[in-house]
């Protein structure tokens, strides 16, 4: 059971992370006053996004420590949250950093995450079972 409930976070936190990058690419195509200013924006924000979060949030991120992967995360997901607020979509924006918010935690307080000691040991039983 434990291991049902982890990789179900661990794939709403991924979920999460994609609807953060469509978030930005939304809010990249609405700013934009013409269509090249609105696809740069849309590709471009999205893509500055994934390669930070590659870099210093990513479970296999190997630049930066905790501080700065929790600051990334907060970073990225708060300024989603944000991007949704602009565009007129505020209970939307609210609900996506709450869910966020609370998966993070579960994943954190529960030792869910990929690399956490607990998972490291529950996949090793599985394996050698």
């Amino acid at each position: 059971m434990h291991e049902i409930w982890r990789w179900s976070d661990l794939g709403l936190a991924f979920a999460v992370e994609l609807a953060g990058l469509g978030i930005f690419a939304w809010w990249g195509w609405q700013a934009g006053n013409t269509t090249v200013v609105r696809l740069l924006l849309a590709i471009g924000l999205p893509v500055v996004a994934a390669v930070l979060w590659g870099l210093f949030a990513a479970p296999t991120a190997n630049h930066g420590g905790p501080l700065i992967t929790a600051i990334m995360k907060i970073a990225f997901f708060g300024l989603a949250g944000l991007a949704l607020w602009s565009l007129d979509h505020r209970i939307l924006g609210i609900v996506f950093v709450v869910v966020v918010a609370a998966n993070l935690l579960i994943i954190r307080t529960g030792n869910l995450s990929p690399d956490s000691p607990v998972a490291k040991a529950a996949t090793t039983t599985t394996i050698s079972r």
